[in-house]
Formats: structure tokens, sequence, C-alpha cells
């Protein structure tokens, strides 16, 4: 987690110089600013705005969305504050909400851990003017302003599908996610399981939960493939359990079936060495447009688009040299 801190921040200074720190986890601190060349269509945010990021827990992942919103932002007088818990934290989640809130920035955008406990704190910032937009993960029951994302339970339904093809309808998986309250990964977990216990043989043996602890993660990987030594594929739902999964893989040498989601850069190694047999993106390269485009939208109280749906896409080794 500190490299990923280092990097960010060595980044972010080289960028502008600027960094500040907060009790309640990293965070970083930059801005731009329109050139003399910019286009009429940016004349509506002649004040600079700053715009809220707040990401579940540092990670190389979200890192690389960093770089996109960063980019996003170039053309724009923008001051950007990221925050992120060290570990998945949902109380260091809230506490970063809170202080946004009282620095009132212009708007938030937020991959919420826990939708539902996180949704008094999101309608908190709408009730004080501060537009709220979730990406990744959604927070339906509160006042946010739009999601950026893609359908969980069709990724599942894709997920199960891609197992179905690999095994040829018989077999057995494992399945590891980061929480078991997470709507994403509920959905994503009932997606696949419908669509294997309909469509195809093929059995769960077995279902363990991280919450966001490295080490649970591998000590949970290592002990369900010595438990079940005859599984057939194991099916990642969240990024952390797709990072540890292939260093259990290099660790153990095995020659399973690996299927997982979000296009990480360890994945895509992974993807590239033959460690990970195809992965599910999310489109992750649009999230750092999409953010900023909605974020500049609700600054500009234009009506809000309520889902911006990134879409998803399988992407094996053969389609990495023509498109990733």
């Amino acid at each position: 987690m500190t490299k990923w801190i280092t990097l960010g921040t060595v980044m972010l200074m080289c960028l502008t110089g600027c960094k500040e720190s907060s009790p309640s986890g990293p965070e970083v601190s930059f801005s731009t600013s329109s050139s003399p060349g910019s286009t009429s269509s940016n004349t509506k945010h002649t004040n600079k705005l700053t715009f809220g990021i707040i990401y579940p827990m540092t990670h190389p992942f979200y890192e690389m969305i960093t770089d996109s919103i960063e980019k996003a932002i170039e053309p724009y007088p923008v001051h950007l504050i990221v925050k992120a818990p060290d570990v998945i934290n949902i109380e260091q989640q809230m506490r970063m909400m809170e202080t946004l809130i009282a620095q009132k920035v212009n708007g938030i955008a937020i991959d919420p851990i826990d939708p539902d406990a996180l949704v008094p704190i999101i309608n908190k910032a709408t009730q004080a003017g501060i537009p709220v937009i979730c990406f990744e993960s959604d927070a339906p029951d509160s006042k946010r302003y739009s999601f950026i994302g893609s359908d969980p339970l069709q990724e599942g339904t894709l997920m199960g599908q891609m197992v179905d093809r690999y095994l040829k309808g018989r077999g057995m998986i494992m399945i590891e996610g980061s929480m078991s309250g997470s709507l994403q990964i509920r959905q994503r977990l009932q997606g696949l399981e419908q669509y294997l216990k309909q469509k195809t043989e093929i059995q769960v043996l077995e279902k363990k939960y991280h919450n966001g602890d490295t080490e649970k993660a591998i000590s949970d990987l290592e002990t369900m493939i010595n438990e079940h030594p005859h599984f057939d594929a194991l099916v990642p739902l969240d990024i952390i359990s797709s990072s540890n999964a292939i260093l259990v893989w290099k660790s153990q040498g095995l020659k399973r079936y690996a299927i997982t989601f979000g296009m990480t850069p360890d994945v895509k190694e992974a993807l590239l060495n033959g460690q990970i047999n195809a992965v599910i993106s999310e489109n992750e390269h649009l999230w750092g447009d999409k953010i900023i485009e909605q974020l500049l939208a609700a600054s500009s109280n234009a009506p809000p688009t309520t889902w911006v749906d990134t879409g998803f896409v399988e992407i094996k080794q053969s389609d990495m040299a023509n498109e990733y």
C-alpha cells in the first residue's frame, strides 16, 4: 500500500508541488487551470472548482483511475482532492466525506464501500449543495447525482457464460470476494450463480470474503485450494482477490482456470503471461472522463443523468495486442 501512496504523491508533486495529508487516510491534492487557448465550451467554468475523489482503499487500480482523472481535468480550472483509506474501511470513508463537506467542495465522486451505510452522508452532502457522483459501486437509495459504471448482475451472468465455456458445462469452482454486504459483489455473485444453476452442471465448492484484508485474502485462497485440491477454476469477484490469486498461482505453479473482474495492471500482466485466462473489464479507462464530465455538469446545475453506463467486456490474452 505504501508503494501506491509514494508513487501517487511523487507524481502529483511533480505536477504541482502541492501535497496534503489527512489523519483519516492518505490524501493528495493538485490543481489545473485552463490554458489561454481553451475553447468557449469551458467559459462557464471560469472560477476554480474543487472536486473530491474518494476511493475504497489505496491500490494500483485506483492510481490508474487517478491518472485518467488528471488527464480529464487538464482543460478546466479544477482543484482536485483525492482521498482513500489505507485498507477498506467504511468509517474512514465516512470521515473523508465529512471532511470534504466541511471544506465546501463543489462536488464529490465516491466509490462507496457500503452503499447502505453511506446513504445518510451522501444525502448530507447533497443537502449542503454538494452534488455526489457514485462510480464503480452505486448507492441507489441515496440522493446521489449519478452513477458511473456497469450492471453487476449482467457482469455476473457474463462470468457464468465464460466459466461455462472454459469448463464445458461441468466442473467445480471456488469464489472469493471482498465483502458479503457489498451490493456490487452480491449482484455479481447472483448473476453468476443463477446462470450456473440454470445452464450448467458446474458446482460452487466454496465462497469466501476477505473484507479488504490482503493477508486474509491469501490465507483464504490457500485454505480453499488445500481443502478442494480437485477444483477446476477460481473466480475472484474483486481486484484484491484477483491480485492475490495471481500471487498464489505463481507461488504454487497452479494450472487451473482463473477468470476475474477488473483490468488492473497486475491482471493485465498475468493475462499476458497466461496466469489469468480471461477478465471482465468495466471499461475502467472511461471512468476519468465520465467522472469529470458528471462533476462539471452537476456544478453547472445540469439535469442529472441517473446512470452513465460504461458497459463491460470480456478480454482474453488474444485481445491484448489489439486493444489493451
